[in-house]
């Protein structure tokens, strides 16, 4: 009798990670999966077009949570995913990242005794103020099973206690993504053409943390930083960081174009044929790396660190001058893939654990 696992995702990278692993999955008479959508990210651009063009099954369960305070959020998503497990009574539920929705399916979820997978467990920021970092350590922390994506985690994780036999190095189910979806994106995204972009004409721009967003000082120096770019920057722009900029009523400089959010296609496309990426997005950094372009990176620290190692980003702020020296910079890296992320079968490693691990 196969195994009911509960699979629960509310964010654009949380559906990302999930194709991956289902993919595997549908291809196994061992495990029966329920897809659980909390509704974090709950208008079309920012939820529906992903499972069509991912080819993620429908969400058995949509929770529609919709917006609001991080306590707000996470509380009625604990409320209704607990409702939804007392009816499907799984083997085991599944939780991708560091979301409000992460979190709260592993709280839902221990509070009832269920066992818990975490896929990209022990990353570390080491910075509390976070409210990711947060998510993930408590995540980690009553998780029977922690897929990390690299040694570093693995470490990390040891570190804090938590080792032996539930801890399993699978690599980066994001890499196994950007191998797929990648051939997939020259033949179904026209996003170049409709933005009258050429192969390493542009820089691409993503933002959407609060730590950036939701502090003016900051923005202002992001922009500040950007606004004597060299090449033109597509910004495919948040609605959350939308609203901030006109609450702010900060003019965005005339060197941004701003985009409305884009499929994960589009996005692929956008990166892969970019002459820079510049993010605040701890998964663009590594899709960045997995198609050989330079990054820089607008926070104080990342929790990637292999990439600043490897030199492949560059960890600047909202400093103006920095933002300015690293553009420089950044177009003179080659970017070379150091395999630190695994060999691209984390989905398969993942499955193969799913399958054969008793809890």
């Amino acid at each position: 009798m196969p195994k009911t696992i509960v699979t629960i995702v509310g964010a654009r990278p949380q559906f990302i990670k999930a194709a991956v692993v289902s993919r595997v999955i549908r291809e196994t008479d061992d495990i029966k999966e329920i897809i659980v959508h909390t509704g974090q990210h709950y208008d079309e651009n920012m939820s529906d077009i992903f499972f069509d063009e991912l080819d993620i099954p429908k969400p058995n369960y949509n929770l529609a949570i919709g917006s609001g305070s991080h306590g707000m959020n996470t509380g009625r998503m604990i409320e209704a995913i607990e409702t939804v497990l007392e009816t499907v009574k799984p083997s085991l539920i599944m939780v991708y990242g560091d979301t409000n929705t992460t979190l709260a399916g592993a709280i839902a979820a221990s509070k009832m005794h269920i066992p818990i997978a975490h896929v990209e467990a022990g990353l570390r920021s080491f910075n509390r103020r976070m409210p990711e970092e947060i998510n993930r350590v408590l995540t980690d922390h009553v998780s029977s099973l922690l897929f990390t994506p690299s040694e570093t985690a693995v470490q990390n994780l040891a570190t804090e206690g938590i080792k032996g036999e539930k801890v399993i190095n699978v690599g980066d189910v994001m890499f196994d993504a950007a191998r797929y979806y990648a051939a997939l994106s020259e033949n179904r995204s026209n996003i170049l053409e409709e933005l009258n972009l050429q192969t390493g004409d542009y820089f691409l721009l993503t933002m959407h943390r609060q730590e950036n967003t939701d502090i003016q000082e900051r923005l202002l120096g992001i922009f500040e930083g950007l606004k004597d770019s060299t090449c033109p920057i597509v910004w495919p722009i948040h609605p959350r960081t939308a609203k901030m900029l006109k609450s702010f009523d900060i003019k965005v400089p005339e060197v941004i174009q701003m985009i409305d959010p884009v499929g994960y296609l589009d996005m692929v496309m956008l990166e892969k044929k970019a002459k820079l990426i510049v993010t605040d997005s701890g998964g663009v950094q590594k899709e960045a790396y997995y198609h050989g372009i330079p990054s820089i990176t607008l926070r104080d620290e990342t929790e990637w660190v292999e990439l600043v190692d490897l030199r492949a980003t560059q960890v600047v702020g909202a400093d103006s001058a920095l933002i300015k020296a690293a553009m420089i910079e950044a177009l003179q890296m080659k970017i070379t893939n150091a395999a630190v992320y695994g060999k691209g079968d984390a989905g398969n490693l993942i499955v193969n654990a799913l399958v054969y691990t008793e809890l």
